[in-house]
Order: structure tokens, then C-alpha cells, then sequence
């Protein structure tokens, strides 16, 4: 399959679009290199508006937009990708009638591809997302899960570098929902596809991407790479002692250390960002007659870098 360039896929320039009073994005600016990335937000914030101005299918108020290097305000643009972009919507997409590989490679056919390609890539992707057996069933009389997996089928069938996935996992049980993460941690590996996955579910998104982009109110207010956005200014530990806690208590907190929480003999601490290791740890412990029994550097989950994302002010 087609690696992913290392060029930006997607190029956003003060785009702006309202619904009548509602604004749904407000100059949004914004570069996403390839690789997974996840596109988060509450109810609202725009997430929907974004990717439909992405594929052309809405107009924007202002500003401009490029996705795998076209402009989808022109018609031409739109034409480009198509071919370059595989979208995978949050609704069903399904011709009536029609079974599996049929509906796929019409759908191949309507991406540029011939009538021989696009039959042979179908067999070729509903192999992959193991709907093989399936095929020539009427796709109406599909599972959830199975429509689900049909819908990225006929977003692979042309081969595309970039895929908009909006809620992959929606509607399915734990079973389908693990096949499906699977599937889309596979297209940003092994496969070298770009993804914006876009979905409120904050596991999904750490399981599959690599970055984030949260959105609110239509304004980006948190960008960035997973791994870097997790880990907490200061470091974050947890901490089980042996002995009377009172005393280190009080000397923890003369020291700058912030008890995050406290859980009969553990604790989590935040020393401060001065603090290049626990030596001071160590030493204030020793001062107070206590042992420390095991200790752990913890990270901030994503649903708290999420959620102190969106508390933020929204900009001016």
C-alpha cells in the first residue's frame, strides 16, 4: 500500500464556517504532518464541520484548506482527492441492494479506478478487514460491526494515502471494537497510511494515533504529540512508605513537593520542575524516619490533558 509522504496532508488557513448565529469553526489555522493523528473534542466543537470542509462537501465562510496537496474549493481540487483521500463516515454508507464487492467497487470505480481494478482491489481490502466470506451477501442484511468494517473497506478500496476516519468504533461491541483498533493501528504501521481518526473516545485515539489535535469551539486548543502532551511538568510520582507519614507530610510540603493524592501508606507526589531526580525525595524520607517501599514515575492520561485542554480560556 501506499506509503505516507512527509509533507504536510492536510494545510488549514483562518478557515471559518457558521451555521446561521452558530459558529462552528473560527479561523482555524492548523498543519497536520502524516502519520496517525487524532482529531478530539466535546459535542460541537467543530469536529464534523472540519472534516466535511476537508472533502468538499461544505463551503467555507473564509480562509482555505489543503488535503493530500488539493484545494477542495474547486472542482478539480475535489476531483484530486477523491483519488488521494479515503473517507470512512460516521453514518452508514450503503447503496441498497447491493452486496458487499459490489458496492466496493462501484465505489473504487468512483475514485478513479477501471472496472477490472477496482473489482480486484474490493476481493483485495474486504479480505483484509476479514469479510471475505461475506462478499456476495446484501451488505443491508450486515452486523454493525460488519457494516463498520465494510465502511473502511470501501475508504482502502483505491489504495489511498490519507484516510479521514470519523468514529470507527462506533456502535460496536468490545469484540469489534478490538478487531477494528487492530485494523486501524495496522494502516498507520505496517501500511504507512496517514489517518485522522476522529472520535470521543480517548483510549481508542492512544491505542491508534501518535498525536492529537483537540478541538473547542471551533479554535485548536491542543496540538501535539501524545507522548510528549502526557508527561506532567514536574515529575510525577507514586510512592508507598514504611512508617508514621505525619512527619514527611510536613516536610514535604516545606520542600515544594505537591501531594497529589494519599492512600493510607502511598502517595502521589509532584516534585518540582527544578527537581532532575528523587535524591530530595530520599533525603526528606530519611529525615523523617520513613522507608520508601517502591517507587514510579507516572504520566497524565490523555483524558486529563483532554479535559485541561478544553477547561482553557478559548482565544481572543
Amino acid at each position: 500500500m501506499t506509503s505516507a509522504s512527509a509533507a504536510p496532508v492536510i494545510e488549514i488557513h483562518e478557515l471559518s464556517k457558521s451555521y446561521g448565529r452558530v459558529r462552528a469553526l473560527d479561523k482555524l489555522s492548523l498543519r497536520v504532518e502524516g502519520g496517525a493523528v487524532g482529531l478530539l473534542g466535546p459535542n460541537g466543537a467543530g469536529k464534523t464541520t472540519l472534516i466535511k470542509l476537508l472533502l468538499g462537501l461544505l463551503v467555507p465562510d473564509s480562509g482555505s484548506a489543503r488535503i493530500a496537496g488539493a484545494d477542495p474549493r474547486s472542482a478539480q481540487g475535489r476531483l484530486d482527492l477523491r483519488r488521494a483521500v479515503g473517507y470512512m463516515p460516521e453514518s452508514d454508507c450503503l447503496i441498497p441492494g447491493m452486496s458487499a464487492i459490489e458496492l466496493v467497487a462501484t465505489l473504487g470505480e468512483l475514485s478513479g479506478l477501471s472496472h477490472a481494478d477496482a473489482m480486484t482491489r474490493a476481493h483485495e481490502v474486504l479480505d483484509y478487514v476479514g469479510l471475505d466470506e461475506a462478499r456476495y451477501r446484501d451488505s443491508e442484511q450486515y452486523s454493525t460491526g460488519m457494516k463498520q468494517r465494510l465502511k473502511l473497506a470501501q475508504a482502502l478500496v483505491h489504495d489511498p494515502a490519507l484516510l479521514l476516519l470519523d468514529e470507527p468504533t462506533n456502535g460496536l461491541d468490545p469484540k469489534g471494537r478490538k478487531h477494528m483498533l487492530e485494523l486501524v493501528a495496522d494502516l498507520g504501521t505496517a501500511q504507512g497510511k496517514s489517518l485522522l481518526v476522529c472520535s470521543h473516545l480517548l483510549p481508542d485515539i492512544e491505542r491508534t494515533c501518535a498525536r492529537v489535535v483537540v478541538l473547542k469551539a471551533g479554535h485548536a486548543v491542543l496540538e501535539g504529540s501524545i507522548a510528549e502532551l502526557t508527561h506532567t511538568r514536574g515529575r510525577r510520582l507514586r510512592a508507598h512508605f514504611a512508617g508514621a507519614l505525619e512527619p514527611l507530610d510536613a516536610l514535604l510540603e516545606q520542600a515544594g513537593v505537591a501531594v497529589e493524592s494519599r492512600n493510607g501508606n502511598a502517595r502521589v507526589l509532584v516534585l518540582p520542575e527544578s527537581e532532575g531526580d528523587a535524591d530530595s525525595l530520599f533525603a526528606l524520607c530519611h529525615r523523617a524516619g520513613v522507608r520508601i517501599e517502591s517507587l514510579s514515575q507516572l504520566r497524565s492520561s490523555l483524558e486529563q490533558v483532554f479535559l485541561e485542554g478544553i477547561a482553557r480560556e478559548e482565544p481572543a
